[in-house]
């Protein structure tokens, strides 16, 4: 009699067990998902933009102020997060002729970049920085400023551009607003990057229970200034 007894006191104690186990696996795997660091999306200043200052014809450098980075979705046992890193060690020139921007290309240096201020060895590794340590965002042409541009207003567009990341040039859409604001021009923009596409291998992160999505975004936020 007690044999049958202990029996099915010792599979209660184990599916008991169990049960625990998997709300605390369930529970843990909630909390590391969404402690992961996330920053807003990169977007234009909310201040009010100010009268511009004459043509807008010439050199313009990307100067302080200026961030870009990354946002990837992080997920496990159905919980989800985005992943974001940044820099602000970000270089490049536009040029603008003629009310049309006859070329535009920004560098992102990349083993610069954190995640919730902290540096990534798996970034580092995914991206291969050390051989290819910059990242380069270019127009694929010209494009036409449209007349909205030159009273202060917002304008977005999107756009045909280049994206070279580990030594791959690929053609992409790129999605921006711009808008001259005094004596600066900004722009906010982003672009899918697949990581098929530029060779990047992804962390194994929670294997078959979850891991990093393949599809990130590219983010940016330029100040640009006329040299000098």
């Amino acid at each position: 009699m007690n044999g049958p007894r202990r029996r099915r006191r010792w599979w209660r104690w184990l599916l008991a067990g169990v049960a625990l186990l998997v709300v605390l696996v369930v529970g843990g795997t909630a909390i590391f998902v969404k402690s992961q660091p996330s920053a807003a999306p990169l977007t234009l200043p909310a201040a009010v933009a100010r009268a511009s200052a004459g043509p807008a014809d010439g050199t313009w450098d990307v100067a302080k102020g200026s961030v870009a980075g990354f946002r990837i979705r992080e997920s496990a046992l159905g919980f989800g997060d985005d992943v974001t890193g940044r820099t602000t060690a970000v270089s490049g020139t536009v040029i603008i002729a003629g009310g049309r921007v006859t070329s535009a290309a920004f560098r992102v240096d990349l083993p610069t970049i954190t995640v919730g201020g902290k540096s990534k060895p798996q970034l580092a590794t995914s991206l291969d920085t050390t051989a290819y340590p910059d990242a380069t965002i270019s127009l694929a042409g010209p494009v036409r400023l449209p007349s909205a541009f030159g009273g202060g207003r917002t304008v977005t567009a999107a756009l045909p551009g280049r994206l070279t990341l580990r030594g791959v040039t690929r053609p992409v859409t790129i999605t921006v607003s711009v808008r001259r604001d005094g004596t600066a021009i900004e722009a906010a923009g982003s672009l899918p990057v697949a990581s098929g596409r530029w060779g990047i291998t992804l962390p194994a992160g929670f294997g078959f229970l979850g891991g990093l999505s393949s599809q990130a975004t590219a983010e940016f936020l330029l100040v640009l200034h006329r040299p000098g």
